[in-house]
């Protein structure tokens, strides 16, 4: 029996743009927005193109840091460039071929939930951006994660994330919300990737609204620190284990 596994779209992408094909350009569908292009070349942005709240969390980023859903490694290169000693990861294995041949030192194949090596140090900081906290892809995935993130995080560690209260797609004409209460949370959707007329299977991402990840991080016991929030709803927050953070006051 054959098993079928999913087109690596995304790789496909990024190994093309990163082989001299510019124009590649993935094609975005959501069951919340119409249908998008997202140029492979977002992927491969400098700190100058970088927008203001990645730039941010590059400077906030502290210690040994893991770099989660890095794609073409533009931040984990930015880092090290810094001195930091950093391991990009992402569940494309294409995103991590390319980011290799781009001089990332360390890159692996792991999805948001893998566990540490038993030969790993813990991180003092997980980095998530592009609205890397969909990558939970519901609010019980957000738990999970927040759960299994203190695993990973030494004493004093620290979670940094972007996000989006995405709350505008659902306003009517005269700016009032419209919501199907009975339904999931407006931020739970679905998407799909198409390119090259093939089209991949549909993944969850979340985008969840800043007092409902407060909520949500002070029952998972962390602390959240929101830094910084542009006028489109996308906002960056410091999420700190509260047991972690003590024991390394402790210890100081």
């Amino acid at each position: 029996m054959t098993t079928l596994t999913a087109p690596d779209l995304l790789g496909q992408a990024l190994l093309d743009y990163h082989g001299g094909r510019t124009a590649a350009a993935l094609t975005v569908h959501c069951n919340a927005a119409d249908d998008e292009p997202l140029p492979a070349a977002y992927f491969f942005r400098t700190l100058l193109q970088m927008p203001a709240l990645e730039r941010r969390a590059l400077d906030e980023c502290r210690g040994r840091v893991l770099d989660v859903g890095a794609g073409a490694g533009c931040h984990a290169l930015e880092l090290q460039s810094r001195g930091f000693e950093v391991k990009a990861v992402d569940v494309s294995a294409g995103a991590v071929q390319v980011m290799g041949a781009r001089g990332v030192r360390t890159a692996a194949r792991h999805d948001l939930f893998a566990p540490l090596p038993a030969d790993e140090r813990p991180y003092d900081t997980i980095l998530l951006l592009m609205n890397g906290l969909g990558l939970a892809g519901t609010l019980d995935g957000l738990d999970r994660f927040l759960a299994h993130a203190r695993t990973l995080l030494a004493p004093g560690g620290q979670i940094l994330a972007t996000s989006s209260d995405v709350s505008y797609l659902y306003e009517d004409e005269d700016g009032a919300l419209v919501l199907n209460l009975n339904g999931p949370y407006y931020g739970e959707v679905e998407y799909t990737w198409t390119y090259k007329k093939q089209t991949g299977e549909p993944f969850p991402w979340l985008f969840i609204d800043a007092a409902l990840l407060n909520d949500a991080a002070a029952t998972a016991g962390y602390q959240a620190e929101f830094i910084d929030e542009e006028e489109d709803g996308q906002y960056l927050v410091r999420l700190v284990p509260v047991g972690l953070a003590e024991a390394a006051n402790q210890a100081i």
